[in-house]
Protein backbone atom coordinates (compact mmCIF):
# COMPACT_ATOMS: atom_id res chain seq x y z
CA UNK A 1 0.00 0.00 0.00
CA UNK A 2 1.07 3.56 -0.67
CA UNK A 3 0.43 6.26 1.96
CA UNK A 4 0.47 9.87 0.79
CA UNK A 5 0.45 12.91 3.10
CA UNK A 6 -0.43 16.36 1.75
CA UNK A 7 0.65 18.74 4.52
CA UNK A 8 -0.37 22.37 4.58
CA UNK A 9 -0.43 25.17 7.09
CA UNK A 10 -3.86 24.24 8.46
CA UNK A 11 -4.45 20.57 7.71
CA UNK A 12 -2.71 17.37 6.76
CA UNK A 13 -4.52 14.99 4.44
CA UNK A 14 -3.65 11.30 4.22
CA UNK A 15 -4.66 9.06 1.33
CA UNK A 16 -4.04 5.31 1.11
CA UNK A 17 -3.67 3.78 -2.37
CA UNK A 18 -3.39 0.18 -3.50
CA UNK A 19 -1.04 -1.31 -6.07
CA UNK A 20 -3.40 -0.20 -8.87
CA UNK A 21 -3.19 3.43 -7.61
CA UNK A 22 -6.81 3.36 -6.45
CA UNK A 23 -7.72 5.31 -3.31
CA UNK A 24 -8.76 2.97 -0.50
CA UNK A 25 -9.09 5.31 2.47
CA UNK A 26 -8.45 8.94 3.41
CA UNK A 27 -8.61 11.26 6.39
CA UNK A 28 -7.73 14.81 7.40
CA UNK A 29 -6.47 16.22 10.68
CA UNK A 30 -5.32 19.65 11.82
CA UNK A 31 -1.62 20.37 11.29
CA UNK A 32 0.11 20.66 14.71
CA UNK A 33 1.92 23.95 15.20
CA UNK A 34 2.89 23.88 18.86
CA UNK A 35 5.93 21.59 18.89
CA UNK A 36 7.96 19.54 16.44
CA UNK A 37 7.39 16.46 18.59
CA UNK A 38 3.62 16.92 18.25
CA UNK A 39 3.96 17.13 14.47
CA UNK A 40 6.00 13.93 14.33
CA UNK A 41 3.58 12.13 16.64
CA UNK A 42 0.57 13.11 14.50
CA UNK A 43 2.12 11.46 11.44
CA UNK A 44 3.32 8.41 13.37
CA UNK A 45 -0.14 7.89 14.89
CA UNK A 46 -1.82 8.03 11.47
CA UNK A 47 0.68 5.62 9.92
CA UNK A 48 0.29 3.15 12.80
CA UNK A 49 -3.49 3.39 12.43
CA UNK A 50 -3.34 2.69 8.70
CA UNK A 51 -0.83 -0.14 9.08
CA UNK A 52 -3.26 -1.84 11.46
CA UNK A 53 -6.25 -1.13 9.25
CA UNK A 54 -4.67 -2.74 6.17
CA UNK A 55 -2.44 -5.29 7.88
CA UNK A 56 0.80 -4.15 6.27
CA UNK A 57 3.61 -1.63 6.46
CA UNK A 58 2.85 0.72 3.61
CA UNK A 59 5.32 3.12 2.03
CA UNK A 60 5.14 6.72 3.21
CA UNK A 61 5.41 9.80 0.99
CA UNK A 62 4.92 13.39 2.09
CA UNK A 63 4.28 16.57 0.14
CA UNK A 64 5.08 19.87 1.82
CA UNK A 65 4.99 23.55 0.76
CA UNK A 66 8.69 24.27 0.88
CA UNK A 67 12.16 22.81 0.36
CA UNK A 68 12.13 19.22 1.64
CA UNK A 69 15.83 18.92 2.40
CA UNK A 70 18.61 21.47 2.18
CA UNK A 71 22.31 20.68 2.47
CA UNK A 72 22.27 19.95 6.20
CA UNK A 73 19.36 17.53 5.87
CA UNK A 74 16.80 19.91 7.31
CA UNK A 75 13.47 20.97 5.87
CA UNK A 76 12.60 24.59 5.06
CA UNK A 77 8.92 25.60 5.04
CA UNK A 78 7.84 29.05 6.21
CA UNK A 79 4.20 28.13 6.92
CA UNK A 80 5.19 25.08 9.00
CA UNK A 81 7.11 26.84 11.77
CA UNK A 82 7.20 23.83 14.11
CA UNK A 83 8.86 21.76 11.37
CA UNK A 84 11.03 24.22 9.46
CA UNK A 85 14.69 23.74 10.31
CA UNK A 86 14.20 20.14 11.44
CA UNK A 87 15.49 16.88 9.85
CA UNK A 88 11.96 15.67 9.12
CA UNK A 89 12.75 12.92 6.62
CA UNK A 90 15.45 11.34 8.78
CA UNK A 91 13.38 11.54 11.95
CA UNK A 92 10.26 10.01 10.39
CA UNK A 93 12.26 7.27 8.67
CA UNK A 94 13.73 6.34 12.06
CA UNK A 95 10.44 6.50 13.95
CA UNK A 96 8.48 4.56 11.31
CA UNK A 97 11.32 2.12 10.55
CA UNK A 98 10.94 2.53 6.81
CA UNK A 99 12.16 4.93 4.14
CA UNK A 100 10.08 8.12 4.09
CA UNK A 101 10.21 10.22 0.94
CA UNK A 102 9.43 13.94 0.93
CA UNK A 103 8.99 16.37 -1.95
CA UNK A 104 7.42 19.78 -2.42
CA UNK A 105 3.71 19.97 -3.04
CA UNK A 106 4.02 21.23 -6.63
CA UNK A 107 6.12 18.20 -7.59
CA UNK A 108 3.53 15.97 -5.92
CA UNK A 109 0.76 17.67 -7.91
CA UNK A 110 2.65 17.02 -11.14
CA UNK A 111 3.58 13.44 -10.21
CA UNK A 112 -0.09 12.65 -9.54
CA UNK A 113 -1.00 13.81 -13.04
CA UNK A 114 1.95 12.02 -14.67
CA UNK A 115 0.73 8.71 -13.20
CA UNK A 116 -2.75 9.12 -14.65
CA UNK A 117 -3.50 6.08 -16.79
CA UNK A 118 -3.70 8.11 -20.01
CA UNK A 119 -0.80 10.44 -19.23
CA UNK A 120 1.67 7.67 -18.30
CA UNK A 121 2.72 7.39 -21.95
CA UNK A 122 4.38 10.83 -21.85
CA UNK A 123 8.08 10.72 -20.83
CA UNK A 124 8.37 14.40 -19.82
CA UNK A 125 5.44 15.95 -17.98
CA UNK A 126 5.43 19.55 -16.84
CA UNK A 127 2.97 20.72 -14.19
CA UNK A 128 2.00 24.38 -14.16
CA UNK A 129 -0.01 25.87 -11.30
CA UNK A 130 -1.71 29.19 -12.07
CA UNK A 131 -3.17 30.08 -8.70
CA UNK A 132 -2.29 32.67 -6.07
CA UNK A 133 1.21 32.38 -7.48
CA UNK A 134 2.80 30.40 -10.30
CA UNK A 135 4.53 27.10 -9.57
CA UNK A 136 4.88 23.63 -10.93
CA UNK A 137 7.10 20.64 -11.37
CA UNK A 138 8.82 18.40 -13.90
CA UNK A 139 8.43 14.62 -14.05
CA UNK A 140 10.71 12.49 -16.23
CA UNK A 141 9.81 8.83 -16.72
CA UNK A 142 7.59 8.84 -13.66
CA UNK A 143 10.05 10.49 -11.27
CA UNK A 144 10.25 14.11 -10.07
CA UNK A 145 13.22 16.22 -11.08
CA UNK A 146 14.11 18.00 -7.85
CA UNK A 147 17.33 19.78 -8.83
CA UNK A 148 20.21 21.03 -6.70
CA UNK A 149 18.02 23.06 -4.30
CA UNK A 150 14.59 21.41 -4.65
CA UNK A 151 13.42 24.43 -6.66
CA UNK A 152 12.97 22.79 -10.07
CA UNK A 153 9.57 23.93 -11.26
CA UNK A 154 9.57 27.31 -9.51
CA UNK A 155 8.54 28.81 -12.83
CA UNK A 156 6.92 31.81 -11.17
CA UNK A 157 10.33 33.19 -10.25
CA UNK A 158 11.69 33.32 -13.76
CA UNK A 159 11.62 36.85 -15.17
CA UNK A 160 9.45 38.38 -17.84
CA UNK A 161 10.89 37.87 -21.34
CA UNK A 162 11.61 40.83 -23.64
CA UNK A 163 8.44 39.89 -25.56
CA UNK A 164 6.43 41.14 -22.55
CA UNK A 165 7.47 44.71 -23.35
CA UNK A 166 6.11 44.37 -26.87
CA UNK A 167 2.85 42.87 -25.58
CA UNK A 168 2.22 45.13 -22.57
CA UNK A 169 4.27 48.22 -23.41
CA UNK A 170 7.79 49.38 -22.65
CA UNK A 171 6.54 51.30 -19.61
CA UNK A 172 5.41 48.04 -17.97
CA UNK A 173 6.03 48.21 -14.18
CA UNK A 174 8.43 45.54 -12.93
CA UNK A 175 6.51 44.50 -9.86
CA UNK A 176 8.46 43.54 -6.71
CA UNK A 177 8.16 39.88 -5.74
CA UNK A 178 8.24 38.18 -2.36
CA UNK A 179 11.45 36.44 -3.40
CA UNK A 180 13.24 39.80 -3.39
CA UNK A 181 13.47 40.24 -7.17
CA UNK A 182 11.42 42.32 -9.60
CA UNK A 183 9.59 41.26 -12.75
CA UNK A 184 8.91 37.64 -11.73
CA UNK A 185 6.26 36.18 -13.99
CA UNK A 186 4.00 35.02 -11.16
CA UNK A 187 2.99 38.64 -10.54
CA UNK A 188 1.56 38.75 -14.06
CA UNK A 189 0.40 35.18 -14.86
CA UNK A 190 -1.16 34.11 -11.55
CA UNK A 191 -4.83 34.62 -10.73
CA UNK A 192 -3.96 37.87 -8.96
CA UNK A 193 -1.72 38.82 -11.91
CA UNK A 194 -4.67 38.29 -14.24
CA UNK A 195 -6.63 40.78 -12.10
CA UNK A 196 -3.66 43.16 -11.78
CA UNK A 197 -3.31 43.35 -15.55
CA UNK A 198 -6.97 44.34 -15.87
CA UNK A 199 -6.51 47.14 -13.34
CA UNK A 200 -3.26 48.25 -14.99
CA UNK A 201 -4.91 48.62 -18.39
CA UNK A 202 -8.47 49.68 -17.52
CA UNK A 203 -8.06 51.33 -14.12
CA UNK A 204 -10.84 49.42 -12.35
CA UNK A 205 -10.71 46.52 -9.91
CA UNK A 206 -12.23 43.16 -10.86
CA UNK A 207 -11.23 39.67 -9.76
CA UNK A 208 -10.45 36.85 -12.19
CA UNK A 209 -13.94 35.33 -11.93
CA UNK A 210 -15.62 38.63 -12.77
CA UNK A 211 -13.33 39.22 -15.75
CA UNK A 212 -13.96 35.72 -17.11
CA UNK A 213 -17.72 36.19 -16.72
CA UNK A 214 -17.49 39.39 -18.75
CA UNK A 215 -15.37 37.60 -21.35
CA UNK A 216 -18.01 34.91 -21.74
CA UNK A 217 -20.66 37.59 -22.10
CA UNK A 218 -18.74 39.12 -25.01
CA UNK A 219 -17.57 42.29 -23.21
CA UNK A 220 -15.16 44.13 -25.51
CA UNK A 221 -12.68 45.07 -22.77
CA UNK A 222 -12.67 41.53 -21.38
CA UNK A 223 -12.06 40.10 -24.84
CA UNK A 224 -9.08 42.43 -25.24
CA UNK A 225 -7.82 41.58 -21.77
CA UNK A 226 -7.88 37.82 -22.36
CA UNK A 227 -6.19 38.27 -25.74
CA UNK A 228 -3.42 40.25 -24.05
CA UNK A 229 -3.04 37.79 -21.17
CA UNK A 230 -2.91 34.71 -23.42
CA UNK A 231 -0.26 36.38 -25.57
CA UNK A 232 1.83 37.07 -22.47
CA UNK A 233 1.31 33.53 -21.18
CA UNK A 234 2.38 32.08 -24.54
CA UNK A 235 5.52 34.23 -24.59
CA UNK A 236 6.53 33.20 -21.08
CA UNK A 237 5.78 29.53 -21.66
CA UNK A 238 7.64 29.59 -24.97
CA UNK A 239 10.87 30.18 -23.06
CA UNK A 240 10.11 27.38 -20.60
CA UNK A 241 9.10 24.94 -23.33
CA UNK A 242 12.31 25.66 -25.24
CA UNK A 243 14.34 24.79 -22.15
CA UNK A 244 12.28 21.80 -20.95
CA UNK A 245 10.63 20.50 -24.17
CA UNK A 246 7.79 18.67 -22.37
CA UNK A 247 5.51 16.17 -24.08
CA UNK A 248 2.58 17.11 -21.83
CA UNK A 249 1.72 20.18 -19.75
CA UNK A 250 -0.93 19.86 -17.05
CA UNK A 251 -2.35 23.08 -15.60
CA UNK A 252 -3.77 23.44 -12.09
CA UNK A 253 -4.77 26.32 -9.86
CA UNK A 254 -7.74 28.64 -10.12
CA UNK A 255 -7.09 29.78 -13.70
CA UNK A 256 -7.08 26.16 -14.90
CA UNK A 257 -10.89 26.37 -14.75
CA UNK A 258 -10.88 28.97 -17.53
CA UNK A 259 -11.63 26.32 -20.15
CA UNK A 260 -11.36 28.64 -23.15
CA UNK A 261 -7.71 29.25 -22.30
CA UNK A 262 -6.40 25.93 -23.62
CA UNK A 263 -7.29 26.31 -27.29
CA UNK A 264 -6.33 30.00 -27.26
CA UNK A 265 -2.94 29.22 -25.74
CA UNK A 266 -2.12 26.36 -28.08
CA UNK A 267 -2.89 28.57 -31.08
CA UNK A 268 -0.44 31.25 -29.88
CA UNK A 269 2.55 29.14 -28.88
CA UNK A 270 4.20 28.42 -32.21
CA UNK A 271 5.54 31.96 -32.68
CA UNK A 272 7.49 31.66 -29.42
CA UNK A 273 9.04 28.24 -30.15
CA UNK A 274 11.90 27.18 -32.36
CA UNK A 275 10.80 26.84 -36.01
CA UNK A 276 10.72 23.02 -36.02
CA UNK A 277 9.39 22.63 -32.47
CA UNK A 278 5.92 21.29 -31.82
CA UNK A 279 3.87 22.54 -28.90
CA UNK A 280 3.19 20.01 -26.13
CA UNK A 281 -0.25 18.70 -25.33
CA UNK A 282 -1.84 21.02 -22.76
CA UNK A 283 -4.54 19.72 -20.42
CA UNK A 284 -6.32 20.80 -17.21
CA UNK A 285 -5.38 18.86 -14.08
CA UNK A 286 -7.60 15.86 -13.42
CA UNK A 287 -7.25 15.26 -9.69
CA UNK A 288 -7.97 18.63 -8.07
CA UNK A 289 -7.41 18.83 -4.32
CA UNK A 290 -6.57 15.11 -4.17
CA UNK A 291 -3.49 15.58 -6.34
CA UNK A 292 -1.17 16.48 -3.46
CA UNK A 293 -1.70 13.37 -1.37
CA UNK A 294 -1.98 11.18 -4.46
CA UNK A 295 1.35 12.42 -5.79
CA UNK A 296 2.99 12.08 -2.38
CA UNK A 297 1.92 8.45 -2.23
CA UNK A 298 3.41 7.84 -5.67
CA UNK A 299 6.87 9.09 -4.67
CA UNK A 300 7.57 5.38 -4.09
CA UNK A 301 6.25 4.13 -7.43
CA UNK A 302 9.35 4.68 -9.56
CA UNK A 303 12.47 3.17 -8.01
Amino acid sequence: MYYGFDIGGTKMALGVYDADRVLQWETRVATPHSHYSAFLQAIVDLVVQVDARFGCQGSVGIGIPGMPEIDDGKLYATNLPAVSGQPLRADLSRLLQREVRIDNDANCFTLSEAWDEEFRSYPVVMGLILGTGVGGGIIVNGRPVTGRNFITGEFGHTRLPVDALEILGHDLPLLPCGCGQKGCIENYLSGRGFAWLWQHVYGTELDAQQIIARYRAGDKQALGHVDRFIELLAACLGNLFTAIDPHLVVIGGGLSNFSEMYALLTARLSKYLLPLARAPRIEPARYGDAGGMRGAAFLHLAE
